[in-house]
């Protein structure tokens, strides 16, 4: 039986996991004496796609998405705010490109980070109860401590995701997300495949090309996307990402909400198509160095990896691949392996305990309601991202997540704090009620 809990001993609310989401999250409700919060994050500091820093990446939205703009232009946590304090505002301006720089993105994150006062850092949740006498959710961690709150906020990301064909493979493949810190050992194979498609595979495509004449490797690309796809850009298109689209698409019908789903990976998951460009130049420019031997490259669309195996002795895979519309097999060796193949929310394990207390939909995923709750009282436990089902290709943006965080916080606050907007898109997503004229 929980032991009783003083009301001194109760938090607002637990934040744990401190990715962008819960990090902008944190820096809203610094200024809001009311709201007592705590941030739990297992990582010793902020940290965000660090094997991912190539040189010139840059975020595929606009700086004014970052933690706290769209909710609170005023933030001294801004990202204009950080530009100044780096002595660097002139230069963005002059620079005249709205798009930060990844590495610069996580050096402002960090920034905001270290003026916070609420996170706990290298601390991991282990276990999460629910005491029904105090209405308390009790949050364990590996130091031996527990916290207590009226409310979480669950923000744990989208771990790395490795599809099934290559489950329990040996051998050194890794996935894209620890890029830079193997590239040197990748670039001593005399071959490497990259398997899937999207703005991190062709960052990585991009290069590796760049030196596979100083290593003198062969490089494969292997989609099984029907094109290298372009992240679709246009604003009328961007009107997706509106309070209007998500409430339009969170009352769509369970399954028509996981059928465009799978339809709209393209609108998120694109490749940037200036990146396009530069790949399809960077191969006319090494065949035309080449003086006709070409360039020891293969790109593969319309391919799936259906199986792989390692054979330790020659330190090579073999792929099992299938063009999808020949509905042709074939094989490929490599020695390097690089899986592209993004990011799938996983629920944690510390949630069992109140596994009765969560809802879930048809498909066994979270069924978050449009105030991104996800427990079965309606306001109890919250999630950052993971709701693409839910909320459509507007979870993982990070230009709505400061939208995410107002909504969250009017909801522990009973009242609305900033601004949250309800109307901003031109065009009207659902059907008319009667007759237009």
């Amino acid at each position: 039986m929980s032991t009783p809990v003083e009301s001194r001993d109760v938090r607002d609310f637990i934040a744990i996991g401190l990715g962008p989401f819960n990090l902008g999250l944190a820096c809203l409700t610094a200024p809001i004496d009311e709201l007592d919060g705590l941030f739990i994050e297992s990582k010793p500091r902020f940290e965000w796609h660090a094997g991912m820093f190539l040189d010139g990446a840059h975020l595929q939205t606009p700086f004014m998405s970052d933690l706290v703009t769209l909710a609170d232009p005023t933030s001294p946590f801004s990202f204009l705010n950080y530009l100044k304090d780096r002595d660097r505002l002139y230069s963005f301006y002059i620079r005249e490109n709205f798009y930060p720089l990844r590495t610069e993105y996580n050096d402002y994150c960090r920034w905001a980070a270290d003026r916070l006062t609420n996170v706990r850092y290298s601390t991991t949740v282990t276990e999460v109860r629910y005491d029904a006498r105090a209405e308390v959710y009790e949050v364990a961690t590996d130091r031996g401590e527990t916290h207590r709150a009226r409310h979480l906020v669950l923000g744990t990301g989208t771990p790395p995701h490795v599809p099934d064909s290559c489950a329990n493979l040996g051998g050194d493949f890794l996935h894209n997300s620890r890029y830079l810190d193997h590239k040197a050992e990748l670039q001593r194979k005399r071959s490497i495949t990259l398997v899937g498609s999207g703005q991190s595979a062709a960052e990585i495509y991009y290069d590796l090309l760049s030196e596979i004449d100083v290593h003198g490797y062969r490089l494969n690309w292997v989609t099984r996307s029907p094109r290298f796809f372009p992240l679709e850009y246009t604003k009328l298109t961007l009107e997706m990402t509106s309070p209007e689209y998500v409430d339009y698409f969170h009352a769509l019908p369970e399954d028509t909400r996981y059928r465009l789903e799978d339809q709209h990976k393209n609108l998120f998951k694109g490749i940037d198509g200036d990146l396009i460009d530069a790949i399809f130049d960077l191969l006319y420019q090494k065949n035309v160095e080449s003086r006709g031997a070409g360039v020891p490259t293969t790109l593969l669309t319309n391919t799936s990896l259906n199986s792989a195996a390692y054979d330790s002795t020659e330190g090579t895979y073999t792929l099992g691949l299938r063009q999808e519309e020949q509905e042709r097999d074939f094989s490929l060796s490599t020695e390097g392996l690089i899986l592209a193949t993004g990011y799938k929310y996983t629920a944690p394990a510390f949630l069992e305990p109140i596994h009765d207390r969560l809802r879930l939909d048809g498909h066994g995923r979270f069924d978050a309601a449009r105030n991104y709750a996800i427990d079965i009282t309606g306001r109890g436990v919250f999630l950052q991202n993971g709701t693409v089902h839910n909320h459509s290709i507007t979870s993982p943006d990070l230009g709505m997540a400061a939208y995410r965080n107002a909504y969250i916080i009017s909801e522990l606050l009973g009242r609305a704090y900033y601004k949250v907007e309800k109307s901003i898109a031109f065009q009207q997503f659902a059907a008319p009620e009667g007759h237009l004229v």
